[in-house]
C-alpha cells in the first residue's frame, strides 16, 4: 500500500490489502492455541516470467529474479522467521513490507 504512487489496478490492490488483513487475523487467531505458529505474506520480487514481461522495463537487472532464485530467497526468509514475525509480510530480501 505504501509504495502506490500511480493509482489504478483497483481490484488487484484491494485484493492485496484484503490478503494482508487475512494473514494478520489468521496469525492472531492461531497464536491463541499454537504459540509457535507463523503466518506471513511473502513478496517474491519481480520474477522473470511471461506474466511479468510487460512490467520489467523499469526493474534493475539485479532485482529481476529467476523463479529458482526467488524461491531460494523466500525459503531463506522463512528459515529466519520467529513467531514474533507472524502476521507480517516480507519481501524476497527479508525486509518487512508495510501493510
Amino acid at each position: 500500500i505504501g509504495d502506490n504512487r500511480l493509482g489504478g489496478w483497483h481490484a488487484y490492490r484491494a485484493s492485496k490489502a484484503a490478503l494482508n488483513m487475512l494473514i494478520r487475523n489468521y496469525a492472531i487467531e492461531q497464536a491463541r492455541t499454537n504459540p509457535g505458529f507463523i503466518a506471513v505474506g511473502l513478496h517474491p520480487g519481480t520474477v522473470d516470467t511471461r506474466l511479468s514481461k510487460p512490467f520489467q522495463r523499469n526493474v534493475p537487472d539485479a532485482q529481476l529474479l529467476t523463479p529458482a532464485k526467488s524461491a531460494e530467497r523466500l525459503l531463506a526468509v522463512l528459515d529466519g522467521l520467529t513467531p514474533d514475525d507472524s502476521g507480517k509480510c516480507f519481501d524476497w530480501a527479508g525486509r518487512e513490507v508495510p501493510a
